[in-house]
């Protein structure tokens, strides 16, 4: 199906996501992933899906940083430098909604950003390391 831009001069009163076409991004619908379905996930509330993608975020650095209480231990700093920016940023731009979450989560980034280092064996310069930068 094929979306055109409707005339804005119309009376058009579908939803506005209906005249905007969207790019092929080659990924699963929601609805196509493990995991709660669309209308499930309207139902959660915005707090709890941004600290639950937190903790995900903070396991699968701490994985990759070789972190894990059991198992073997598994190092690839590359992934846990995505993984430690894009949480930072996302509790960079969620800062003001975060309520009683946001510190053990700030501390929980500034763990795994110590971690980073220390596993590092050329360590970031003071402020150049994973989301140092993102995180007043």
């Amino acid at each position: 199906m094929t979306s055109q831009l409707p005339n804005p001069d119309s009376r058009l009163t579908g939803h506005p996501g209906d005249a905007i076409p969207l790019p092929d991004h080659g990924f699963a619908t929601i609805d196509d992933l493990d995991g709660p379905s669309a209308r499930e996930l309207a139902e959660i509330p915005a707090i709890e899906v941004i600290t639950k993608c937190a903790v995900m975020l903070m396991s699968s650095a701490a994985e990759k940083l070789g972190l894990a209480p059991d198992g073997d231990v598994y190092i690839d700093l590359d992934e846990s430098r995505r993984l430690i920016a894009a949480l930072a940023g996302l509790l960079s731009a969620s800062k003001d909604t975060l309520g009683i979450h946001r510190q053990p989560l700030m501390d929980g980034l500034k763990t795994l950003q110590t971690a980073f280092r220390e596993t590092s064996v050329i360590p970031d310069e003071p402020g150049e390391g994973p989301g140092e930068g993102l995180v007043p």
